[in-house]
């Protein structure tokens, strides 16, 4: 959970709604098909997240797990995702962003509408 004093009062965000704003901003770039959970002992048990966030000192690290579409850069992907994930972080949550690691788990067909 993120707290800031100014001088009106409180203001929290829940960890859940930066989870949130991470996956929707994650799931709307091009060539993302899913989020999965990490390989291991979380897919195992059927855990269907892919995003794993940690806030220190006023500072976000966040952890994405994707399957990719096939056909797609996934350098330049993975590189598209951190950009924006950034960007939405920093404007709407007021974080600075230390790092966005996404880590590619899958590629699958495109999700057909």
């Amino acid at each position: 959970m993120m707290e800031e004093s100014p001088a009106f009062g409180k203001i929290t965000v829940a960890s859940e709604v930066l989870e949130t704003i991470v996956r929707m901003t994650t799931l709307a770039v091009e060539g993302v098909v899913r989020m999965t959970p990490a390989a291991g002992l979380q897919r195992t048990l059927g855990i269907e997240d892919g995003v794993q966030i940690v806030v220190e000192n006023g500072t976000v690290r966040i952890d994405l797990h994707i399957v990719a579409e096939s056909g797609y850069n996934m350098m330049s992907l993975g590189r598209q995702i951190q950009i924006e994930v950034s960007k939405v972080v920093e404007e709407i949550v007021g974080l600075e962003v230390e790092a966005v690691n996404v880590y590619v788990e899958d590629v699958a067909l495109a999700r057909r509408d």
